[in-house]
């Protein structure tokens, strides 16, 4: 067995791993000592930075990508017997948002050689009670946005870009959250920089900022974080149903820090990325997309498609082969309209996505983050090849 071999590390090289620094360490040492530890300067200034690495108008801090997604859906005035278009290969909050608004998630089927919306589909999904599409920019790769903008325009459609991986992604020469109506960010432990948990909206409609701004605290008519600072004042005034959604100073000590490195951290993930390319690329067994389509690529994961009729094995024994290795690896993801909710809820059933359902069978996201070192990447390169040479079915 693999796992019996001579060369196998003896520490476990996780799926990922944040980069966490002496710098964030005491930004938040600081927070916790200035006494000011919810939503306050240090979340203002993060947004004040974050708005300007994006270029957009207007950017509001939450305490999740999901929140924001909420927030958009709700600031767009979609709501019970209205439907949201979306892909079916994303994470769970994608479609659970619509659901929370009283929508119907309508799922349409991802490109047929790669991983996001299949754009050339999306008309047909488009029925009186469309209201929005959300596209996800998978892996950190941008949707064909020219064309769902396009669509979107024709049948009055709002564009709420779910870009929890393309932190730091480009489409053609336009940073990714300053294209459709909103845009979301996660900064979630894996994401492209990180402050825990948190997300981002960002948006160059001002009415929309507005919004998702007062929804994301109870709905109340002012910062609440002004309220007990010396130029702020104790009165306030509710005016929406909002919610509980506001980030801290906290997570924005972590980020302020963060966001200084993230030119670093998309150079490491390219380069190691690049390496990936060029030596997966020679496997017969083994598919990976090359073409970036002429956009930046945030390369928030890297994933192989497993040529499962050229090997002996499954995608599910290749993911136990590399972890006997002590390398830790995801599946991203299991499509939404496989899951029992959706199933019984929505009589999806197998067969209806056929594009999402047969790369689901067969792809493996691997290792890929700037604390790794080029050991780790070749090391997990190494491996890919011995398992694949075991197991390949023309011997090995």
């Amino acid at each position: 067995m693999l796992m019996n071999d001579k060369n196998i590390r003896n520490k476990f090289l996780p799926f990922h791993r944040p980069e966490i620094s002496e710098e964030e360490i005491q930004e938040v040492v600081d927070t916790l000592k200035n006494g000011w530890i919810t939503t306050g300067p240090k979340a203002k200034l993060f947004e004040e930075r974050f708005k300007q690495y994006i270029g957009a108008k207007y950017a509001i801090a939450l305490n999740s990508c999901t929140a924001g997604l909420h927030l958009s859906l709700v600031a767009a005035g979609i709501g019970e017997g209205d439907e949201v278009i979306t892909t079916p290969l994303t994470f769970a909050a994608t479609g659970q948002v619509i659901m929370q608004v009283g929508a119907k998630p309508v799922f349409v089927d991802i490109e047929k050689d790669g991983f996001n919306i299949d754009h050339t589909l999306i008309e047909q999904a488009i029925t009186p009670k469309t209201r929005a599409i959300i596209p996800v920019h998978f892996g950190g790769l941008p949707c064909d946005m020219d064309e769902i903008i396009h669509i979107a325009k024709t049948h009055n459609l709002f564009v709420i870009e779910d870009a929890a991986h393309a932190l730091g992604a480009k489409y053609h020469q336009q940073t990714i959250g300053t294209i459709g109506d909103v845009t979301v960010f996660s900064f979630y432990a894996n994401k492209n920089i990180t402050t825990g948990e948190g997300g981002m909206v960002t948006t160059n409609n001002k009415k929309l900022a507005e919004s998702i701004r007062i929804l994301s605290l109870h709905g109340m008519s002012r910062d609440a974080w002004k309220r007990y600072s010396k130029e702020g004042s104790w009165y306030y005034e509710i005016i929406a149903s909002g919610y509980k959604y506001n980030f801290s100073d906290i997570l924005a000590s972590i980020g302020l820090h963060q966001l200084e490195k993230i030119e670093r951290f998309q150079k490491n993930r390219e380069e190691y990325a690049n390496i990936y390319n060029e030596e997966f690329r020679k496997i017969d067994e083994l598919e990976i997309n090359i073409s970036q389509n002429g956009h930046q690529n945030a390369w928030h994961l890297y994933v192989i498609k497993l040529k499962l009729n050229l090997l002996k094995i499954n995608r599910n024994e290749f993911i136990h082969e590399l972890k006997a290795m002590n390398i830790g690896t995801s599946v991203h993801f299991i499509p939404l309209h496989l899951h029992p909710y959706y199933r019984e809820n929505f009589g999806f059933k197998h067969g209806d996505l056929p594009n999402s359902e047969k790369i689901y069978q067969r792809i493996i996201s691997l290792p890929l983050y700037p604390s790794m070192t080029l050991n780790d990447i070749q090391y997990v390169i190494n491996s890919v090849k011995k398992i694949i040479t075991k197991f390949r079915k023309n011997g090995g």
